[in-house]
């Protein structure tokens, strides 16, 4: 049975564009248009789509408006397209935060430099969307930092739904203490990476034990706007990572789009290196680099997790990082939007806990105390 789509966009060669390449998946069927949120929202009720594909600037009502009224009355998984700017990065994080599940470039060149492959990975996007439940954001409570600037939202926390009840989605192990000491924790993540990474930091204590490094798949305009967000929400602080940060107990680096972030050694737990990403690396910041160079380090005193992902980066990382007898944990599949890169790892063996997302804040706090 072919996925069903309705593309949302303002601008008539946008839409005839996106429409052309979905239809000429086999496995994906374009069943509308909309010219604007508030068509989007009707034509949601009345189609029933199992993707929407939605623009963020449009008339009478925003994609932003939009995705909250859908998700709201009739939630279906929604893939985003931004600009590539710093307003397009904190519209797309709001655009999470109400419910949408991914997001891409509306620009097809920022997807990838080669034409078919960008078409490929819009293809392959709408499809791994289209094959998750349904999810409706539920917003949380959270303490932040004391501060006289008013504090973005936290990011949607969706819930699974089946028909019109919520249901609560099934967890993995509820892991215990192994009593090991640890100086550093390493977090891995991709698509539905910013909703999980603030779900996991803001329950992070402010005197944290231990430095934490942020390895999440997001363009270069995208990482300060969400580094910022997260420093907002959080009592740990966080920040873009740069060259020659020493690494500090109770502070998150977050690996910057385009670059790759890696460890050196200096004090007692080591300095960040940032360095652009070639061209060969599919992935740009790349977990697999980041806990390759942590592997050579600090070694068996790293945990390591890996949540939510497409693909399999990580999973080489891990395998030098467990060589080298540091722990690793993985999302279980029932918590993720998208079992890739858990699953890699897991079925590589180099995982020891698949935990779920609601558990895993918990699970880090008891696993770390020891360090």
């Amino acid at each position: 049975m072919s996925i069903k789509v309705l593309v949302v966009d303002d601008s008539s060669f946008f839409r005839r564009r996106v429409s052309e390449i979905v239809a000429k998946d086999p496995d994906l069927e374009v069943i509308g248009t909309a010219v604007n949120g508030l068509e989007a929202v009707k034509m949601a009720a009345e189609l029933k789509p199992n993707v929407i594909t939605m623009d963020i600037e449009m008339p009478v009502m925003d994609g932003i408006t939009a995705v909250r009224e859908i998700m709201a009355n009739t939630p279906v998984p929604i893939l985003m397209f931004s600009s590539l700017t710093h307003d397009g990065a904190k519209a797309t994080l709001d655009a999470l935060e109400a419910g949408a599940l991914d997001f891409l470039p509306k620009r097809f060149e920022d997807i990838a430099t080669n034409k078919d492959e960008a078409i490929r990975l819009l293809q392959q996007r709408i499809k791994t969307i289209g094959r998750r439940r349904v999810y409706r954001p539920i917003t949380r409570p959270v303490v932040t930092k004391p501060t006289s600037v008013p504090l973005s939202r936290p990011l949607s926390s969706p819930l699974p739904r089946t028909g019109s009840a919520a249901i609560t989605p099934k967890t993995g192990t509820i892991t215990r203490s192994s009593g090991k000491k640890y100086k550093i924790l390493l977090i891995g993540t991709s698509t539905g990476g910013p909703v999980a990474l603030q779900k996991i930091l803001t329950k992070f204590p402010q005197d944290y034990p231990h430095p934490i490094l942020l390895i999440q798949h997001m363009p270069a305009a995208f990482t300060p706007a969400f580094a910022s967000r997260l420093n907002a929400l959080c009592k740990i602080e966080v920040k873009e990572a740069a060259s020659g940060d020493q690494l500090k107990a109770g502070h998150a680096y977050l690996a910057p789009g385009g670059m790759q972030m890696m460890l050196e050694r200096a004090g007692s737990h080591g300095r960040l290196k940032v360095v652009a990403g070639s061209e060969d690396m599919n992935y740009k910041p790349s977990v697999d680099i980041t806990f390759a160079s942590v592997s050579k380090i600090l070694g068996k005193e790293t945990l390591a997790v890996i949540l939510t992902g497409m693909g399999a980066d990580g999973r080489e990382g891990a395998r030098m990082l467990q060589t080298s007898g540091a722990t690793i944990w993985a999302q279980d599949e029932a918590s993720c939007i998208v079992y890739g890169m858990p699953q890699a790892v897991t079925a590589a063996g180099l995982s020891s806990q698949s935990i779920g997302l609601e558990q895993m804040a918990d699970a880090i706090l008891r696993e770390s105390a020891h360090g």
